[in-house]
Order: C-alpha cells, then structure tokens, then sequence
C-alpha cells in the first residue's frame, strides 16, 4: 500500500488555504497545521516510518529535533530506527538551541535531525549547529512536510514523507497583502 501523504494531510483538515504569517515571518496562501497532524498517533507513526526508512541507511544512534512539534517527531522516528530521541531546546540566553536535561550527545554519535514542516529550514539549521557543537557528525535530515519541495540542501542526505512546492514571501513583496487580504499569524 502506497502513503498518500498529502491525502493524509488533507483528511485530517491539516492543509489550511488562504493568507499566513508563518513563524519564519514570510507569508503564505497555504498552511501546514503540524497539529492537526500530529495530534494523530496513526498518522505521525505512518509518515515518521517514511522518513525512518529512507534514512536508515545512515546509520544514525540517536534522533533529535527541536521543541515544539519536533520532539513528536523526533521521539517516533527514534522509536522507528530503535535509537534514542534527543530535543534541542531554544538556549535560555541568546539565539540557537541547545540539549539540556541530561541529554547526551558526542563524537561517538551519528545524529538524524527531524522536523514536522520545513519552510526555512531555520529550526533544523539550529538543532544542525546545537549537534555539531557536542562533537557529534550529521547522519541526516528528515521532515515529515517539504515546503519547499526538495529545493532547501542541508550538505547531508535528506527525505521527507511529503515534499510540496508552496510560495511564501517576504512581507513587502507579499501579492496578498497588496490585496489587503487579513492575514492569520501562525
């Protein structure tokens, strides 16, 4: 049996249309409600196994992603692969994230960073950095929805469960706005 993710997406009313302010501050006609989604064990079991089996052959011994949505993520992808689940916090002072909470990470390991929706990618970037900072290599990068549809290069292997094209601007360039279309702050 073949995942349709986007049908997936779509029955579980996780695919929004109309005009978006995401967290990475470009706006949007479409909106991937990772809640909607991952609110659903079935779901995000299913789509987690389609990330987990294109990058097993990376050979990762530990899962992280970062708070929020990717700690589910994170947590059922490591429970795919049989690995541990790690989560990169934001750091309590300045920018980037973090492990805290006794979280162990170090060159002895090959860490598989996840997320739920890339937009940006700003959020792997800094599980990416937090990783390296504890001496640890990359094994991969997975997301469960593509926004960009495989146009974001991480210089490492990368899978998806669904890779979707879907335009987003900058504020200022935004043709909705120009229409003084309401938008909704994600």
């Amino acid at each position: 049996m073949t995942l349709d993710a986007l049908a997936l997406l779509e029955g579980r009313g996780a695919v929004l249309r109309g005009h978006f302010v995401l967290t990475s501050g470009r706006h949007s006609d479409t909106f991937i409600e990772k809640f909607r989604l991952l609110q659903w064990p079935d779901v995000t079991e299913a789509l987690c196994r389609r990330v987990a089996a294109a990058l097993a052959s990376t050979a990762p011994t530990c899962v992280a992603g970062p708070t929020t949505g990717g700690v589910i993520v994170a947590y059922e992808t490591a429970r795919q692969l049989g690995v541990r689940a790690l989560v990169a916090e934001r750091r309590e002072h300045g920018p980037g994230r973090e492990f805290r909470r006794g979280f162990e990470l170090g060159p002895d390991d090959r860490c598989l960073v996840v997320d739920d929706v890339l937009t940006t990618g700003g959020s792997l970037r800094e599980v990416l950095a937090a990783v390296r900072e504890r001496g640890a290599a990359i094994a991969g990068v997975g997301v469960l929805v593509d926004r960009t549809g495989g146009g974001t290069d991480f210089g490492v292997p990368f899978a998806s469960a669904l890779a979707l094209t879907v335009q987003s601007w900058e504020p200022n360039a935004c043709p909705l706005c120009r229409e003084g279309i309401p938008a909704t702050e994600t």
